[in-house]
């Protein structure tokens, strides 16, 4: 024992006389592989014909409202826009607050209005014109709560000579009114599949990964128009399997119900078996499928399916958005899945 930590400490140290090499520093492929500029941008044509507009034209930047599902390029086309604006003056010109961690007054009183109220009188080094205004993004600005809204709101009134705005969310429903009638809306769509085909075939390439076609197409299915979701899931995959990567291994590191076992829980609610369908769905949870993914691929082939009446599945689907609300607000898995398959027997042992 004694031996093996000497021989360890005699590698780690520097009795040859050379320093160890720093390990090359490892980006996460979803940060690597980000748009470096506006023209990098895939899809969100009316967004980059906009932002286009104020770099070429030079028109001038609106107060900005970027809202749409998760994955779709929203952070990512902001920050290419401000290193197309900014050039080497971005960490002194951009400040990025993810609202979901900051999200009470205090954030807006201190951070957002002590950022705005400093001035921009710097010059690019590469001797570009550089906006005179500030950017701040607020990144998920739907989990802010009402009264940093409307501080928020207060702010970029006062600031708005040198300081423009940029707020990112999921659901615009959850931005004030005050707020969205000060800001020029854009949504993002989920990326088409042949965007996602090229993004993931050119990184394919470039690491190196081995992927088959089939399971490429499992891949765009699995991350369902989120683009981040799918190059994490590939950047994962490229790991854990170097060799070749299938559709099974796209279906295992998704946590995906097997098919098989929703339609084995289906099955047993229709056989009026309580004790089965229970045993059933303890055993997906013991093997560690999440509840909301269970939930979704359920609800899946409770739509497909043309053996049930369509007064049944209002009934289940309702059951299944009362149980998803439930879990965000922090209730118990189990107890929501018992729920679900109660109402799903229920309906189907009629």
């Amino acid at each position: 024992m004694h031996a093996f930590l000497k021989g360890g400490s005699g590698v780690t140290g520097s009795t040859g006389g050379e320093k160890k090499k720093a390990p090359p520093r490892v980006l996460p492929w979803i940060e690597k592989y980000r748009p470096k500029g506006v023209n990098d941008v895939c899809a969100q044509e009316e967004v980059v014909a906009m932002l286009k507009a104020v770099l070429i034209e030079g028109k001038e930047l609106p107060n900005m409202l970027f809202y749409g599902p998760p994955g779709t390029g929203k952070t990512s086309t902001i920050l290419a826009m401000a290193r197309d604006m900014f050039g080497n003056l971005m960490k002194e010109r951009v400040c990025e607050l993810n609202a979901s961690d900051e999200r009470g007054i205090a954030v807006v009183r201190e951070k957002v209005k002590n950022f705005a109220m400093t001035t921009a009188n710097s010059q690019r080094a590469d001797g570009k014109k550089c906006p005179n205004f500030k950017l701040i993004i607020l990144d998920e600005a739907d989990s802010m709560t009402k009264s940093a809204q409307e501080a928020l709101r207060r702010t970029m009134e006062v600031y708005s000579k040198g300081t423009r705005f940029c707020l990112l969310c999921n659901y615009v429903s959850r931005i004030i009114d005050p707020i969205t009638s000060r800001t020029a809306k854009f949504r993002f769509r989920l990326l088409p599949k042949e965007i996602q085909y090229n993004q993931i075939r050119h990184i394919k390439e470039v690491e190196n990964v081995n992927i088959s076609e089939n399971a490429v197409e499992e891949l765009i299915s699995v991350a369902a128009g989120d683009m981040r979701r799918a190059v994490n899931f590939l950047q994962s995959l490229h790991r854990l399997h170097a060799e070749e990567i299938t559709p099974d291994d796209v279906r295992d590191v998704a946590i995906l119900c097997p098919d098989g076992k929703i339609s084995e829980v289906v099955n047993s609610a229709r056989s009026k078996s309580y004790d089965n369908l229970v045993s059933k769905v303890k055993g997906l949870l013991q093997d560690g499928y999440p509840a909301c993914q269970f939930m979704e691929q359920l609800m899946d082939a409770i739509i497909a399916d043309e053996g049930i009446e369509d007064g049944q599945k209002v009934n289940i689907i309702n059951q299944i958005g009362k149980a998803d609300h439930a879990l965000t607000d922090g209730s118990d898995e189990n107890v929501q899945m018992m729920a679900i398959v109660s109402v799903l027997q229920r309906e189907l042992s009629r």
